[in-house]
């Protein structure tokens, strides 16, 4: 077993605090951010940043789909950090200035991988295809706080 980590970013029109909230409202933006990859999503607790807890399905290939159910914290300003009940995956959003009314976000997910030959095809083609799923997930954020102005 080893870790496997994905990390994706985009520098986003928008001032880092209005990126930054709609990527915490789990009530409202969040659920129209997601890809097709997701589904069943529910906020089960709270809905505005830290304090929420929220399920979704995410189907990361054909025949895997992981059932998640996570616990929002914040950390620090302009950190989201989902922590999954159900498995090992933790995932950390981070919105920072990147120049005059621009926001850049990195999203970063990191799991304990299978061992032997399904752990090393896990770390060969995970966070590829994770990388992928979060990259329509932030350009659906840039479109969104776009709509916003």
């Amino acid at each position: 077993m080893g870790q496997v980590e994905a990390t994706t970013e985009r520098i986003v029109t928008g001032s880092p605090e209005d990126v930054f909230d709609a990527l915490a409202d789990y009530s409202g933006v969040r659920g129209r951010l997601l890809p097709e990859q997701f589904s069943e999503y529910e906020v089960r607790e709270g809905g505005d940043g830290a304090g929420t807890l929220v399920h979704w399905k995410l189907q990361a290939t054909s025949k895997r789909v992981r059932d998640c159910l996570l616990e929002v914290t914040e950390p620090t300003d302009g950190e989201l950090v989902e922590k999954d009940r159900n498995s090992s995956m933790v995932t950390t959003w981070v919105v920072t200035p990147a120049g005059e009314g621009q926001a850049r976000v990195v999203v970063t997910s990191v799991w304990q991988g299978a061992g032997g030959i399904g752990g090393f095809f896990e770390r060969t083609f995970a966070p590829k295809g994770l990388a992928r799923i979060y990259d329509a997930l932030l350009a659906n954020l840039a479109t969104e706080v776009a709509k916003q102005k």
